[in-house]
C-alpha cells in the first residue's frame, strides 16, 4: 500500500492539476489526518444518511460567488470538486450494484483526472450540478440503505488489485465525499 504522505514523481495535466496517484485505501485502517474522518466504524447502513447530510453542504458551497475560482493553479475549484463528487456518487453506485449482483466483480478502471478533463469539470453549469448532486447523492444513499446485513461482506476488486467488501467500499466512498467537503472548506 502506498503511503499518501510520501510524495511521488508526478507531472501536471494540461489543466495544471497534478494527478493524485496516492493509494487512499489506508483510510480504512486509520483516521484521515487531513479531514479527521474515521472510516473504520462506518457500516453500510450509515452511508445513506451520511451522504444525505452532505448534500445541503454541497448546495451551500456551490452558491459561493467564487465557486469556479481555483485557490491555486494546481488545486481544483469548488465547482471542480463538486463535479468530481457527483461522478463519485455515480461510480460508487455502479460498483455497489455490481458487488451485489455478481460474485467478486472486477471494477472498470476510473481515472478521476481524465474524467475531470473529459467532463470539463471547470465549466459545469452550477444549477445543473446542484440538481445532479442531489439526484445522484440520493440514488447512492438509497442503494446503501438497501444493503442487507448479510451482504456487507460481499467483495469486489478495483483495477489496481485492491479488494473491497461492501462495508469497506462504503467506508472508502464516504471518506471521499467528506474529505472533499474539507477540501472546499465546507
Amino acid at each position: 500500500m502506498t503511503d499518501p504522505t510520501v510524495p511521488s514523481e508526478q507531472h501536471a495535466q494540461p489543466d495544471g492539476i497534478v494527478p493524485d496517484t496516492k493509494d487512499w485505501t489506508w483510510v480504512l485502517e486509520r483516521p484521515c489526518p487531513e479531514c479527521g474522518f474515521a472510516a473504520a466504524g462506518v457500516e453500510p447502513s450509515d452511508v445513506g444518511p451520511a451522504v444525505r447530510a452532505t448534500l445541503p453542504r454541497w448546495r451551500a458551497v456551490l452558491a459561493r460567488p467564487d465557486v469556479a475560482e481555483r485557490p491555486r493553479a494546481d488545486v481544483w475549484s469548488t465547482l471542480e470538486y463538486a463535479a468530481h463528487v457527483r461522478d463519485v456518487f455515480r461510480i460508487f453506485d455502479e460498483r455497489l450494484a455490481l458487488m451485489l449482483a455478481e460474485d467478486d466483480p472486477a471494477f472498470a478502471n476510473w481515472d478521476q483526472d481524465v474524467a475531470a478533463l473529459e467532463g470539463d469539470y471547470a465549466h459545469q453549469d452550477v444549477a445543473a450540478l446542484v440538481t445532479e448532486l442531489d439526484v445522484d447523492g440520493a440514488a447512492v444513499a438509497a442503494s446503501f440503505d438497501a444493503v442487507a446485513p448479510e451482504d456487507a461482506g460481499r467483495t469486489g476488486r478495483r483495477s489496481n488489485g485492491s479488494v473491497f467488501t461492501v462495508r469497506t467500499l462504503g467506508q472508502y466512498f464516504l471518506h471521499d465525499v467528506v474529505h472533499h467537503l474539507h477540501d472546499v472548506r465546507a
